[in-house]
């Protein structure tokens, strides 16, 4: 039990469990658990409040704990939930291909969408899909029938990482695509100019979309731990290659990357969207953890 529970936190690890499928149900179920919730309720509906009973309503109302208490029959009030219209929006451009010494960014980030797609599902939401990399690749309209799921999976695993992209020219495709206001889950390693993306974010907020940003990285990217003279090459320019010393690179780029990602995370905090970064070693509990934590918040503003 203890092996299979690390496993579960290892992305490289779960990689050999299976399919998509498997390991989305697996990592959805096992967190659940963990948290003591279950997202299979069979129910849309909240409670409310009491009410008085009345001639005609159903017994199976009836709060017979209240009656215990008060001597008085009283019913409970339900209303409907407002189910969640959500799309993901996942990053197939070809620096997503980047993999040391876990999965790659690619990877990660259609495991991530899976298990997202399982636990919005199984909460009876809509979910949809959208891969891109220099357009729109593949696209999924949000519903909120469970078979949603088996198609999203069957896009996300024939998907593959393709072309250079920037950001900043692909977000405004999709945007006017978005029918109707939605919860927006962007996947992607965000490597684009920040003030052009910061910009894209922005008319996702200004047509009333919320929006989840996950910026999946490696751990290499974040280290920078290459020791020796090492060849580089360019993921989204065949034959762009350069070899380097990383030693004499190290402070510059870390000096950069963190300047990129601290400046980043400041964007989005300007511009209302959630932002949260994650390693291609972080287990994805961290992001099903993020996501439930900022549905509560909607609800509780709400």
């Amino acid at each position: 039990m203890a092996a299979r529970s690390k496993s579960l936190s290892d992305p490289t690890a779960l990689a050999k469990f299976g399919g998509l499928e498997v390991v989305a149900k697996l990592l959805v179920e096992g967190y659940m658990i963990g948290q003591h919730k279950s997202p299979f309720k069979g129910s849309s509906v909240e409670f409310v409040e009491h009410r008085q009973y009345y001639p005609g309503d159903e017994i199976k109302h009836i709060d017979w704990r209240a009656f215990g208490k008060t001597g008085h029959y009283y019913v409970k009030e339900y209303e409907e939930e407002t189910n969640l219209r959500s799309y993901l929006i996942v990053d197939c451009s070809g620096s997503m291909a980047y993999h040391g010494a876990t999965i790659s960014k690619f990877n990660y980030a259609r495991q991530l969408a899976a298990a997202l797609a399982y636990l919005l599902l199984a909460q009876r939401d809509a979910c949809g899909l959208i891969t891109f990399d220099t357009k729109i690749a593949d696209r999924w309209e949000p519903s909120t029938n469970r078979l949603s799921f088996y198609q999203i999976v069957k896009l996300l695993e024939a998907r593959q990482p393709g072309k250079e992209t920037q950001l900043s020219e692909v977000f405004p495709q999709i945007l006017p695509t978005l029918k109707r206001r939605s919860l927006i889950f962007m996947i992607s390693d965000c490597f684009d100019r920040i003030e052009p993306l910061a910009a894209a974010l922005k008319l996702f907020r200004a047509a009333r979309h919320e929006v989840v940003l996950f910026q999946v990285v490696a751990p290499e990217e974040e280290e920078f731990s290459f020791k020796h003279p090492t060849q580089f090459r360019n993921l989204e320019r065949a034959g762009h290659n350069v070899l380097a010393d990383p030693y004499r690179l190290r402070k510059q780029y870390l000096d950069n990357y963190r300047q990129f990602c601290e400046e980043l995370a400041k964007q989005c905090g300007n511009a209302g969207v959630d932002y949260l970064k994650l390693r291609t070693d972080d287990p994805y509990d961290k992001a099903l953890g993020a996501f439930l934590d900022g549905r509560a918040r909607r609800k509780g503003r709400g």
